[in-house]
């Protein structure tokens, strides 16, 4: 965790998690395990290959319900099927509460971490970025999977820089104006970004000052084309360029090889595989 209050409002999240997954209590282990019963369980990697992530997390689950964790990978390495990813002991009961919410947690982040990965490999050398298509409280935990997976957060919330998008321009445009207006009523302390339909709009947000532009449901031959005319007209080292809309694993190495500077995916986060992990009860 990067801070002290990072941890603290991750950690309330997580304890959070497990009371929605609790309820009033686990009727089925207190039933017919016994209140004083310790174990020692371990977490296996059931997928292959498989990105890591989430490891930090389920040992705060863990620690929540006062259970003991030796993480025994780092998050962001790859890992085979049959993998010990760590070790846990503790009250048996306390276990076995906290293990949906950690596994879960694990699944979905290892899931989205792999999947990055897998994307950064075929864009060779444009940074991958995620998008705000995050499940509702979930956003720091996606974002924390896609950094993991070697992608960048993009923004994390919509105070983090100017995204100037189509419903914008819709209501206050065109997107020269929009990106005047913001230039002038944010200063420079925060970038602006606008996004663009077609080239005619992305050399006129360029022409008004905008930081970023981004070439929203070009074909690969129209970002390389657009990305070749912004060039030629000598504005390439004025601007980043990044590509959005309609990427996946079939096309990225087409739209990487116009070089832009960053290319957004939305799938990553809202349609995550997830890694499978079980917890196996070593006694």
């Amino acid at each position: 965790m990067q801070d002290l209050q990072t941890f603290l409002n991750v950690r309330e999240t997580l304890a959070n998690f497990l009371l929605e997954d609790i309820g009033s209590e686990d009727i089925t282990s207190n039933k017919i395990i016994p209140d004083d019963l310790l174990a020692r369980a371990e977490v296996i990697c059931k997928s292959s290959p498989a990105i890591v992530c989430g490891l930090e997390e389920a040992a705060i689950v863990f620690d929540i319900c006062a259970c003991k964790s030796e993480i025994l990978a780092k998050d962001g390495s790859r890992v085979k099927k049959g993998r010990i990813v760590m070790k846990v002991s503790g009250n048996a009961r306390a276990i076995l509460k906290a293990e949906r919410v950690a596994l879960n947690i694990m699944m979905r982040m290892s899931g989205i971490a792999t999947e990055t990965r897998r994307m950064d490999d075929l864009a060779k050398g444009v940074t991958v970025l995620a998008t705000r298509k995050t499940a509702p409280g979930l956003r720091y935990f996606d974002k924390k999977a896609v950094v993991v997976g070697g992608g960048g957060t993009h923004r994390m919330r919509l105070d983090d820089m100017v995204l100037i998008k189509d419903n914008h321009i819709a209501l206050a445009g065109p997107a020269e104006k929009c990106v005047r207006l913001a230039k002038k009523n944010i200063g420079s302390s925060i970038k602006v970004e606008c996004e663009a339909k077609n080239m005619k709009e992305a050399l006129a947000a360029i022409s008004a000052g905008v930081d970023i532009v981004m070439l929203d449901n070009f074909t690969p031959k129209q970002a390389a084309n657009t990305i070749r005319q912004i060039a030629k007209m000598g504005m390439r080292k004025k601007v980043k360029i990044e590509i959005s809309g309609g990427i996946n694993a079939k096309n990225i190495k087409q739209f990487a090889q116009a070089k832009p500077d960053f290319i957004s995916l939305g799938y990553i986060t809202h349609s995550p595989k997830a890694v499978d992990f079980s917890l196996e009860i070593t006694r």
